[in-house]
């Protein structure tokens, strides 16, 4: 398979919390990629996900980084998308839910962090 067909897909643990999504983030990828992390993320006291390596993103890319933040709020995980796809940054405008994925900022910065909230 070519490394742009929307089934192809790498996640690969670089370490310390580190970890690198390659090939498609899409309707075709999108559920064995959360299985994959459900199993990884939970060791992490912090998580880093480098994106930039992405070749072929859609809406369903966009719900993985959203669960994800969920994940990442419910487990107080702080989680870092580094080089979110084009495609990702676009829908997630258009579907008025960037500030779901960094509150009070826009997904044009190459890196955006979703910090766990403090409970009172």
């Amino acid at each position: 398979m070519r490394n742009d067909d929307p089934g192809t897909y790498g996640f690969t643990d670089a370490g310390e919390g580190r970890f690198v999504l390659t090939g498609s983030l899409g309707f075709a990828t999108a559920k064995r990629i959360l299985e994959a992390s459900e199993a990884a993320f939970p060791k992490q006291p912090a998580v880093v996900v480098d994106l930039t390596g992405v070749t072929h993103a859609d809406s369903a890319g966009l719900a993985v980084l959203l669960e994800w933040v969920t994940w990442a709020h419910h487990s107080g995980t702080e989680i870092r998308f580094q080089g979110v796809p084009k495609q990702v940054r676009a829908i997630a405008h258009i579907s008025e839910v960037e500030g779901l994925l960094e509150p009070g900022e826009t997904l044009d910065a190459t890196v955006v962090v979703v910090r766990p909230t403090t409970r009172n």
